[in-house]
C-alpha cells in the first residue's frame, strides 16, 4: 500500500478529457509510494447542486461518495480547464458539496494542488486563480509554487489519451515532484 494518497479530480465530465488525461500523466510522473487515484466523474455528475437545507447528517449516496473520497485521500489534485474565465460549474459544486456543512470540510487539513489547461494560450490561468481564492479556509496548504498553467494542450495527446508533447511532460513533471514534497510535507 502507497504511503500517500491523492485523489485527481479532474473539472471535466467530457470523454476523452484533456484534465482526465493530465491526471493520468501526473499519476504516471509521481514517486514511488505515492498513488494517484481518479473521483469517478460518474459521482461528480450526479452530485445535488448544493443546498444549505441539506446540511445534514443523512445525505445521499452521491454526497456521501464525493466526501468519502476526499475523506479517504491524503491530497487532492485538481486538474482544471477555464469556461467562460472561471472553474467549470461541475467543480465548483463539488467543491461546495464537499466542503459542507460548515465547520466539517472534507478538504480540511489535506494539502491542495492545481494543474489548469487550455488548448489556447492563458493555460487556464483565470481557472486556476479562482480556485486559489475558493480553497482557502476550506481545505488544507496550496501549493504555492510552482504554479502550472498549460497552454497548447489540444495537440499535446495521442489518440489513447497520453501525453506525447514533450515540453508539456517536463513541466507536469516538475509541478508533480514539487506537489509531492508539498503533500509529503504536510501529511507528517
Amino acid at each position: 500500500m502507497p504511503a500517500m494518497r491523492i485523489l485527481g479530480v479532474s473539472g471535466s465530465l467530457r470523454r476523452g478529457s484533456h484534465n482526465t488525461s493530465l491526471l493520468r500523466a501526473a499519476a504516471q510522473s509521481l514517486p514511488s509510494g505515492v498513488e494517484l487515484v481518479e473521483l469517478d466523474p460518474a459521482i461528480l455528475k450526479a452530485v445535488p447542486a448544493y443546498d444549505q437545507d441539506d446540511d445534514h447528517d443523512e445525505v445521499g449516496s452521491e454526497v456521501r461518495a464525493l466526501r468519502e473520497a476526499i475523506a479517504g485521500a491524503d491530497a487532492v489534485l485538481f486538474a482544471t480547464p477555464e469556461y467562460n474565465g472561471s472553474v467549470p460549474g461541475v467543480l465548483k459544486n463539488a467543491i461546495d458539496v464537499g466542503s459542507r456543512p460548515y465547520g466539517k470540510s472534507s478538504f480540511n487539513g489535506r494539502p491542495m494542488g492545481i494543474v489548469s489547461n487550455s488548448p489556447g494560450p492563458l493555460g487556464g490561468v483565470s481557472a486556476a486563480k479562482h480556485l486559489q481564492n475558493i480553497l482557502p479556509g476550506i481545505s488544507g496548504p496550496i501549493l504555492q509554487q510552482p504554479e502550472i498553467y498549460l497552454n497548447g494542450v489540444g495537440d499535446a495527446f495521442d489518440d489513447k489519451g497520453e501525453l506525447t508533447k514533450e515540453t508539456l511532460q517536463k513541466v507536469l513533471k516538475q509541478y508533480i515532484d514539487a506537489y509531492a514534497a508539498h503533500v509529503e510535507k504536510h501529511n507528517k
